[in-house]
């Protein structure tokens, strides 16, 4: 292959990739491009131009120290810890939502009985519930953790039930047939069945996470994104209360993202597996 050859390669795949970035992105920038136009006519000072929100979200997180790589003291003080709760408490839901849902989809009669149960409780919305867990666990960080993970549990759990029940039951004879140990058939055949399933309830439960992160500072914190945007509100500033509702709209791509890359590689074997995010 000539030098030639190569570079005319990088080229055209270089080409496709910006032409890809632009067709996705092309309508947001559009939208954009339409609220800054109209805010600076309008002049509102609830909807203010997104140059604006831009400047005030540079100056809140990026005039930091060159100890802190630039970083302000909000990001540490705010935006770390909410990622911590947001990540810890889906982290923990999507542990125990797999477990619990592999015993069960395994069990005969499990769902039967708690089957009912699971229904009551996920009828009720997971925000209702914020001053029954800040009596169980007062303001702070548990209460907080708890909220996300009793909201973002159930759609793990259920996926993972759904999924366990639908392995082939060829496979389910054959493995007993040849004897095969429980533990390793539970990892190498019904997990992986499963997978698609419970990367679907993990990918939804990602982002109810992050919603009742938000909910639970707005309730009962001292500190975090949800607290501070309230702060903002309160304080009628109206540039930096938008700098945190970009932030969200941000964290909430970044983790979809940062999921459905994980996710590709994990079920790369599906041949419909697209890779589009």
């Amino acid at each position: 292959m000539t030098t030639l050859t190569l570079t005319s390669r990088v080229g055209r795949r270089v080409g496709r990739g910006l032409g890809i970035l632009v067709r996705n992105w092309l309508l947001f920038f559009a939208l954009v491009g339409i609220w800054e136009l109209s805010a600076r006519l309008g002049k509102s000072p609830f909807f203010p131009p997104p140059t604006e929100i831009l400047t005030a979200s540079a100056k809140l997180w990026f005039t930091g120290p060159v100890s802190q790589l630039f970083l302000t003291d909000t990001v540490f003080d705010n935006v770390l810890p909410s990622l911590g709760r947001t990540l810890g408490g889906w982290l923990l839901a999507g542990a125990l939502g797999v477990a619990l849902g592999v015993a069960l989809g395994r069990s005969k009669h499990g769902m039967d009985y708690v089957g009912p149960l699971f229904a009551f409780f996920r009828s009720v919305p997971p925000p209702a519930l914020i001053p029954v867990f800040i009596v169980l666990f007062g303001l702070g960080p548990g209460m907080q953790t708890g909220s996300i993970i009793f909201g973002a549990i159930w759609p793990v759990l259920l996926n993972t039930v759904d999924g366990v029940r639908s392995v082939d039951q060829v496979k389910i004879d054959t493995a007993k047939s040849f004897r095969t140990p429980r533990s390793y058939w539970v990892r190498s055949i019904v997990l992986p069945a499963a997978g698609p399933k419970i990367f679907a309830g993990l990918r939804l439960s990602l982002s109810i996470s992050l919603l009742l992160m938000v909910i639970s500072e707005l309730v009962g914190s001292y500190n975090g994104i949800g607290r501070s945007l309230m702060d903002a509100q309160q304080a009628f500033d109206f540039p930096l209360m938008w700098s945190w509702l970009v932030l969200l709209g941000l964290l909430g791509f970044g983790f979809n993202a940062a999921f459905l890359a994980v996710e590709q590689r994990v079920l790369r074997w599906q041949p419909t597996r697209n890779g589009r995010i």
